[in-house]
């Protein structure tokens, strides 16, 4: 890697801390990186990927926790399906390639849009504390969420925001810090798959791990304080999904 490259990687990685924590799909920057920028194969890419992922949900959940936006007591259940969700995804990321799974997701990510942009009061309310989401129909949904997160995580956080937010109404600062704190849970066993496979670099993986955690730290700090946090990460949600289906649709 030559200097620029050096430069690039890191500020890249700083945008893609601050994007996962107020909203998701920050791996669209660092994936693009590792590939386009980095050569690296798809495989590769995916796991080192995970580094950065991982150590930024670990700090921005901690900063969410001591600030008191982390409430764990009515979603156990769904956080331990999507940690066997993801342990399955992992395994299947290891053996097939993940491209049918981005269109899906892509198409999937048209239909958030206009959610998101038409009903953005939905998206801007406070938690509701004493709402229950229906078992049958949360489960599977949390199981089908880790699953993805497992097996190329780029765009998770899209979709568990659309799970915490619209089906189980936590307010949007807080479905953020259960969505960072429960990634945090799985991503350790997921990179060591990756790692069994020879699939994460290292060198590259740590740099970017240092920008993803400094910009998924500050940001959640803000965050947790701020009074438009909620605002402002709907705009931010709003605007990475917009990127991410200009991308996909209209490649360069």
């Amino acid at each position: 890697m030559e200097g620029w490259q050096y430069l690039v990687a890191f500020v890249g990685s700083l945008f893609a801390g601050a994007i996962n924590t107020l909203a998701g799909n920050g791996s669209a920057i660092t994936l693009t990186i590792l590939t386009d920028l980095l050569a690296l194969p798809g495989n590769v890419a995916n796991g080192t990927n995970r580094l950065g992922v991982w150590t930024q949900a670990a700090a921005g959940s901690w900063a969410f926790f001591k600030a008191g936006k982390l409430d764990l007591s009515r979603s156990k259940w769904l956080l331990a399906l999507i940690f066997a969700g993801a342990l399955a995804g992992v395994w299947l990321a290891t053996h097939i390639s993940h491209t049918g799974f981005v269109h899906v997701f892509h198409y999937l990510l048209l239909f958030f849009f206009f959610v998101i942009l038409f009903r953005p009061m939905r998206w801007l309310r406070e938690t509701d504390w004493a709402y229950r989401p229906n078992p049958w129909l949360a489960a599977p949904l949390a199981f089908a969420l880790g699953f993805y997160g497992g097996f190329i995580q780029m765009g998770m956080g899209v979709l568990f925001l659309a799970l915490a937010v619209l089906g189980a109404r936590y307010s949007l600062v807080e479905a953020n810090a259960l969505k960072l704190f429960v990634i945090a849970l799985y991503m350790p066993v997921v990179i060591w798959v990756f790692q069994r496979y020879g699939f994460v670099d290292w060198r590259i993986g740590g740099l970017m791990a240092v920008g993803q955690t400094i910009g998924g730290y500050v940001t959640a700090r803000y965050a947790a304080q701020s009074t438009w946090a909620n605002r402002l990460a709907w705009y931010v949600l709003l605007l990475a999904v917009l990127l991410a289906l200009l991308r996909f649709f209209f490649p360069a």
